[in-house]
């Protein structure tokens, strides 16, 4: 079980990023990995703070997670042999850190500029290979350094879809739960107590996270941060993503423009508690309340994209079963959309 051993979240706490990495007993050279936005400031910013306490700092920055950029920023930590690397920004500079930091057995520190998604501390990278998004297995971050003041002025579309990754931990835990039914999948009940705990959090508060407000990215940052160390207890993603992950990647490929991952999520939790069964209406309600899309409309995606998405979700990791199983038919996957209200 690995597991971070420092979690740093408030106001202002990105300027405790070298005390934090003292602490911990990193060593003396640090790549910054950032996107080209926040690599102009909160990317110098942390490069400010690590200097002031004697780091040797270098920054790579990247315009998206691919493989190419991974190998970039292991030839720079090779080249100026870094002791650690830092994600600085939102989930593409995370995840590129995060992978190239595993792939050379260095730490790592994340520094999330957005509460977008779990993967600001989960031990999965997810980077894109051929228009298809895959998630890759690496190490949890060392430390987590989430300035709530910094997350809070951020784009709240990127919060509340932050709320619907969390949100989609319902049905990533039912769905886990019919695979070990079924397919005698291992299954542990203090992670998906933490996973469902973490999900009933954000839907009793939905109508307190609002824009602007920093105890609302407090609050998100504390459950993605709880969400991603239900996945180190298990030793898988399974508590935090299934059949409502499927759907959002197949988005990936089949929308010519596709949402962000948790709004896509929020969404397909909205139909896959429907066919398990469950109360999706409350999820609904939830994510509505919060200001995270519920409708294909909302999420800017045509209705026949849905559809095909909810047909083909199933290829998407084959070997994770899911509600889905060997896949819907078309009037299937119409009958869940529309009675959801997800098409009209």
């Amino acid at each position: 079980m690995e597991l971070p051993r420092c979690v740093v979240v408030g106001h202002g706490v990105i300027s405790d990023l070298a005390k934090v990495c003292i602490e911990l007993k990193l060593g003396g050279t640090a790549v910054i990995v950032s996107g080209k936005t926040t690599g102009q400031s909160f990317g110098r910013l942390a490069e400010r703070v690590l200097t002031d306490s004697g780091y040797e700092v270098h920054i790579a920055t990247i315009e998206r997670s691919g493989d190419e950029e991974v190998e970039e920023v292991e030839r720079l930590c090779t080249e100026v042999e870094a002791d650690f690397a830092l994600g600085v920004g939102g989930g593409k500079s995370i995840d590129v850190a995060k992978l190239a930091s595993h792939n050379l057995s260095i730490p790592f520190i994340s520094v999330p500029t957005a509460a977008s998604h779990d993967g600001i501390v989960s031990s999965r990278a997810s980077v894109s290979r051929e228009r298809r998004t895959v998630s890759i297995e690496a190490h949890p971050p060392l430390g987590v350094v989430a300035d709530t003041e910094v997350i809070a002025e951020g784009p709240y579309r990127l919060l509340a879809a932050g709320c619907g990754d969390i949100i989609s931990n319902y049905t990533a835990v039912r769905d886990w739960q019919l695979a070990h039914r079924l397919r005698g999948e291992a299954f542990s009940e203090y992670a998906s107590a933490l996973s469902l705990m973490t999900a009933q959090i954000i839907t009793d508060s939905a109508d307190s996270i609002k824009p602007g407000l920093e105890e609302s990215a407090w609050k998100v940052v504390k459950a993605l941060v709880s969400s991603g160390v239900a996945m180190s207890i298990a030793g898988s993603s399974r508590p935090a993503s299934g059949s409502e992950h499927k759907f959002s990647h197949a988005l990936d490929e089949i929308a010519p423009r596709p949402a962000l991952h948790g709004e896509q999520c929020g969404v397909g939790t909205i139909m896959m508690m429907y066919l398990h069964g469950g109360d999706w209406e409350s999820i609904k309600m939830a994510l509505s309340t919060i200001g995270a899309p519920t409708t294909a409309h909302e999420l800017g995606i045509k209705d026949e994209h849905i559809i095909e998405a909810l047909m083909h979700a199933h290829e998407i990791r084959p070997e994770r079963y899911t509600i889905l199983g060997n896949g819907l038919t078309e009037e299937a996957a119409v009958r869940a959309a529309e009675i959801t209200g997800v098409i009209t």
